[in-house]
């Protein structure tokens, strides 16, 4: 497993803290989509464990597939969501938690702006 990180990096015995991740998130590269998604911080030591942060900016949905399970934590704007293998809807406030399960293919939409920091069980290097 590759560990990955984006940002800055200190440790204090065996605490390790990052900073400056969500200033520098990359493009997702997906053509009329302003999405953005870096990974702060993944597989430290080997774990499976990924986080980092997810930004999306009004324009087209992002439509995505989870190959792994995630928990995102809404920091600030507004995600619309749908889960695409229902149809159902649901809009997630700042404050708010999500879960998306292995195999979940939703649709994110905001009509302004808004940042998610994400935790997945994920090896970066699969």
């Amino acid at each position: 497993m590759e560990q990955q990180l984006l940002g800055s990096m200190t440790r204090a015995g065996a605490i390790h803290k990052v900073e400056g991740a969500q200033q520098i998130i990359p493009s997702m590269n997906e053509p009329g989509v302003n999405a953005f998604i870096g990974d702060a911080y993944a597989n430290p030591e080997g774990s499976r464990m990924c986080s980092g942060f997810f930004e999306l900016k009004a324009g087209e949905p992002l439509v995505y597939e989870y190959t792994y399970d995630e928990m995102k934590f809404v920091v600030t704007g507004q995600f619309r969501l749908t889960d695409l293998s229902t149809g159902e809807r649901l809009v997630a406030d700042a404050g708010s938690i999500l879960f998306f399960p292995k195999g979940t293919n939703v649709k994110f939409e905001t009509d302004d702006y808004a940042l998610g920091f994400f935790t997945g069980d994920r090896d970066f290097s699969a």
